[in-house]
C-alpha cells in the first residue's frame, strides 16, 4: 500500500527510501535486490565498457570479409559500333532485249555462280546468228579456208582468183614477148604487137585486183567472224546467270514482260563473308592492326557473340568525326546474320599479364573519386586508386597501391579510416555474444530465484 503512494518521478532517491520500508519483508528485499542488481549491472555494465571501449578503440569493430590483391592476364580492347555490309553485291542486268520467259529464282534464294536467273526468248537472237554464220562462211568459202582443218586465211598467192590473175598476167606477159620479137623481124604487124602489150597491161590489173580484193576479204573476214561471235554471245546472254554466288535480295522482273537491253533483272548479295565496316577514334590509331580479333553482338541475337578479324585499315583519319575507317570481315557460313545488321562490339589489341586487379565489392566510387580500404593492425585505412579496365569480376588498378595490401570487400560503407575490424568469421562472433547474453540472462534468473 505504501508502494503506491510513492511518487514516480523521484527514481533514484525513491528507490532507496522504499528499499529502507520494506527491508523486513523478503518479497520487497527480494524486490530492492533484484532493482539495485539490474540498475548496477545493466546500467553501470552497459555506460562503463560502452564507454570505455570507445575511448580505447575508437568504436565497435566491424566484421569485413578481405581480399588481396590479383595478378591476372587482362585484354585490352576497343570499342566499335558500325553495319554489316555485303563485300560483293551485284545488281544483274540484261545485255540483250527481249521478252522474258522465265525467272527461275525468287527473294531470298541462294545461288552460286553461273545459275540461271533469267530466260529470255531465244528466237529473234537465233535467227540474227545464223545471219551471221552465213556471212562467215561466205567470206571464207572465198578465201578458200578449210574450218575442218586451219580457221587462218592461206597466203595470197594460194587463193584461188590470185592464182587465175597470176596465171592470164603470166599467158599475156609470154605473148608479149613473142609479138615484140616477130615484129622486130618484121614477121608480125605492129598492130597485132601493141594488141598484145594491151592484154599484158590488162591481165597485169586483173592481177592486182585480184590481190587487193583478197586482202579486202581478208579483213572482212575479221568483221564476220565478230559479228557472228556477238550473235553468239548475244544468244548465250539471253540465259541470264548469277556473276557471284550469294543471295536474291531483289527479283526485278516477272515472266512475260519485255525488257530492254541493260534493264536490271536482280540483286545478289554475297553473304559469307560479310563486312562490318566502322570507324574508330583517332586516339587508337597506334593499336587497330589488320588480323586482330572482333567480338560482337547484333540486336537480333543478343545473348549470342560472333567474331571477326579486323581486314582493312583506312591510312587517314576524317577530319569531321576523328574518326579512321576499319573493315571486319565475319563469317557467317551459317547465314545468321544479315547485310544491315548494326553491330557493337570491341578489338582485342593485346593481352597483358601480371596486371594489378582488385575485386569489384572492394571498390568505392563517388564524385568520380574511386577508393579502397586496406586492412592493417587491425584497423582500415582509405587509399584513393585510380582504375582501369575492367574484366569478369574484378578492376584494374592503375594508381595507389603497390600490390602486396589486404582489402576489405564488404560492409565498406560503415568504414572510416582508423576504424578496428574483425577480419574472423561473422557466425562465430555471433555466436560469442549470444552466448554472453545467454549466461547473463542465466544468472540474472538464478538471482531471483533465490530471492523468492
Amino acid at each position: 500500500m505504501l508502494i503506491g503512494k510513492i511518487p514516480t518521478r523521484r527514481r533514484r532517491g525513491g528507490a532507496v527510501w522504499i528499499c529502507l520500508v520494506l527491508a523486513a519483508t523478503a518479497v520487497g528485499a527480494g524486490a530492492c535486490n533484484t532493482t539495485s542488481g539490474e540498475g548496477n549491472g545493466a546500467g553501470g555494465g552497459r555506460g562503463s565498457g560502452g564507454r570505455g571501449g570507445r575511448g580505447g578503440g575508437g568504436g565497435a569493430a566491424v566484421h569485413v570479409d578481405t581480399s588481396p590483391l590479383q595478378r591476372i592476364s587482362l585484354e585490352r580492347r576497343v570499342d566499335l559500333s558500325g553495319t554489316l555490309v555485303s563485300p560483293d553485291q551485284a545488281r544483274v542486268s540484261s545485255e540483250v532485249a527481249g521478252v522474258i520467259r522465265d525467272v527461275p529464282v525468287q527473294l531470298g534464294s541462294e545461288v552460286r555462280v553461273g545459275d540461271v536467273l533469267v530466260r529470255i526468248e531465244p528466237r529473234e537472237i537465233a535467227l540474227a546468228l545464223d545471219r551471221a554464220e552465213s556471212a562467215l562462211r561466205q567470206v571464207e568459202a572465198q578465201l578458200g579456208i578449210d574450218r575442218t582443218q586451219n580457221k587462218q586465211p592461206p597466203p595470197d598467192d594460194q587463193i584461188a582468183s590470185v592464182r587465175q590473175a597470176m596465171a592470164n598476167r603470166d599467158d599475156a606477159r609470154a605473148a608479149f614477148d613473142r609479138a615484140q620479137q616477130l615484129n622486130g623481124r618484121g614477121l608480125l604487124p605492129k598492130s597485132d604487137r601493141d594488141t598484145a602489150e594491151t592484154r599484158l597491161k590488162v591481165s597485169e590489173a586483173n592481177y592486182e585486183a585480184a590481190v587487193d580484193t583478197v586482202r579486202s576479204l581478208k579483213a572482212s573476214l575479221q568483221d564476220r567472224r565478230a559479228s557472228y561471235e556477238l550473235a553468239q554471245k548475244k544468244l548465250n546472254d539471253a540465259v541470264v546467270r548469277a556473276p557471284v554466288a550469294g543471295s536474291v535480295s531483289e527479283r526485278l522482273v516477272q515472266p512475260g514482260e519485255f525488257i530492254r537491253e541493260n534493264t536490271p533483272v536482280a540483286t545478289i548479295v554475297q553473304m559469307s563473308p560479310l563486312k562490318l565496316k566502322t570507324a574508330i577514334q583517332e586516339k587508337n590509331a597506334g593499336v587497330i592492326k589488320v588480323g586482330q580479333t572482333v567480338d560482337f553482338v547484333v540486336e537480333a541475337f543478343v545473348d549470342k557473340t560472333f567474331h571477326g578479324r579486323v581486314a582493312y585499315v583506312s591510312p587517314a583519319v576524317d577530319q569531321a568525326t576523328r574518326t579512321f575507317p576499319v573493315e571486319v570481315l565475319v563469317d557467317n557460313a551459317d547465314r545468321t546474320l544479315k547485310p544491315g545488321f548494326f553491330a557493337k562490339g570491341t578489338v582485342l589489341t593485346r593481352i597483358d599479364d601480371e596486371v594489378l586487379a582488385a575485386p569489384d565489392d572492394a571498390v568505392s566510387t563517388m564524385a568520380g573519386v574511386s577508393t579502397v580500404y586496406v586492412v592493417e593492425d587491425g584497423k582500415a585505412r582509405q587509399q584513393q586508386v585510380t582504375l582501369g579496365a575492367r574484366q569478369d569480376q574484378v578492376v584494374e588498378i592503375v594508381e595507389g597501391l603497390k600490390g602486396n595490401e589486404v582489402l576489405a570487400t564488404s560492409n565498406v560503407n560503415q568504414l572510416a579510416t582508423g576504424t578496428p575490424v574483425r577480419t574472423g568469421a561473422a557466425g562465430e562472433d555471433n555466436a560469442g555474444r549470444g552466448e554472453g547474453r545467454g549466461g547473463r540472462q542465466g544468472g540474472r534468473g538464478r538471482r531471483e530465484g533465490a530471492g523468492q
